[in-house]
């Protein structure tokens, strides 16, 4: 039990030094980006007085340790600044893209964790076999297929040549439940993926697990093939795709940029794609700080249930 609690101890320090990692670098990289919000706000070939005149305003020209520890102290209040383009507080932005964001990412989840296990399980289960043979070829051509690819053939089958589904959500508000055909195409590409490697990293775990020393001593104690097969095994399989899911999740929170734009879904990618055209920075690093905790709490999360259910795992901290 003290080994649990000091392994979780010392996770939540690294996470705690991750995340001040995430927020030094995010300022860093994006007072490296060419351009400002000056720039853009000034408009086409504008004068440099009329440049200066606007950096002065926004505040650009105060030096970058006293913006940095501005800001910083800012987000220790929970407050992540004020869009310079707008004038909107930048959480406003974020309220706005993480609906969308979130939705799709909850759907692709709800069955990615069913699909992915489900198909995982039944190839382990006829290892070498034609089913086992069908779904790991299916599972690798899927997943050689990007994403952009993917959805550009899916709108021109079942949107332009049978009309079935809609190809944008361009037109439906941003109430996307009210109108669950624009999701359809969306969470098949989102899906496809990431079914996949989970699928495949299931059926290896599942393998090496049921080859191990400990399920046959298991089978020797007069267990049934069933208990062995998903009471010993499959939590032991599952301890890998846990940080696969992990990180698929953290993908899909933190704005799949491609799948939003060609289907035009006001999700939390949009939101950067205009911040970064506006060089509107405040925005910019409040999503990517958004973006970095995502990480390292998900991440920290996978660690946590890998310990659990495969504790001899070894999970570095």
């Amino acid at each position: 039990m003290n080994g649990r609690r000091s392994w979780i101890a010392r996770r939540l320090v690294l996470g705690a030094v991750q995340t001040a990692a995430v927020v030094l670098l995010v300022f860093a990289l994006t007072e490296a980006l060419p351009g400002d919000a000056a720039v853009a706000f000034a408009g086409d070939q504008p004068d440099p007085e009329r440049i200066a005149a606007v950096r002065e305003a926004m505040g650009l020209d105060r030096p970058a340790h006293e913006r940095l520890a501005e800001w910083v102290l800012g987000l220790l209040h929970g407050d992540f600044g004020t869009s310079l383009t707008s004038g909107r507080p930048v959480s406003g932005f974020l309220v706005d893209g993480f609906g969308p964001t979130l939705l799709l990412a909850g759907l692709t989840v709800l069955l990615l964790v069913p699909l992915g296990i489900g198909l995982g399980v039944l190839a382990a289960r006829h290892e070498g076999r034609f089913t086992d043979r069908l779904i790991s070829s299916a599972t690798l051509g899927v997943y050689a297929v990007p994403e952009f690819a993917l959805g550009v053939l899916l709108v021109s089958v079942f949107a332009l040549r049978f009309g079935w589904l809609p190809p944008t959500a361009l037109g439906y508000g941003d109430d996307l439940l009210a109108h669950p055909t624009v999701l359809v195409l969306p969470v098949l590409v989102l899906l496809a993926r990431p079914v996949c490697s989970l699928a495949r990293l299931v059926r290896a775990g599942m393998i090496e697990a049921l080859a191990a020393p400990w399920t046959a001593q298991a089978r020797r104690y007069g267990l049934s093939g069933t208990r062995v097969r998903y009471g010993h095994a499959l939590p032991n399989a599952l301890a890998p795709a846990t940080q696969q899911l992990a990180r698929t999740i953290d993908w899909l929170l933190c704005g799949v940029i491609v799948v939003e734009a060609l289907y035009v879904i006001p999700g939390l990618g949009t939101v950067l794609m205009n911040a970064v055209a506006d060089r509107d920075i405040p925005v910019v690093q409040g999503l990517a700080v958004v973006f970095g905790l995502a990480t390292v709490v998900l991440n920290l999360g996978a660690d946590l249930v890998t310990h659990r259910l495969a504790p001899r795992s070894g999970v570095a901290a």
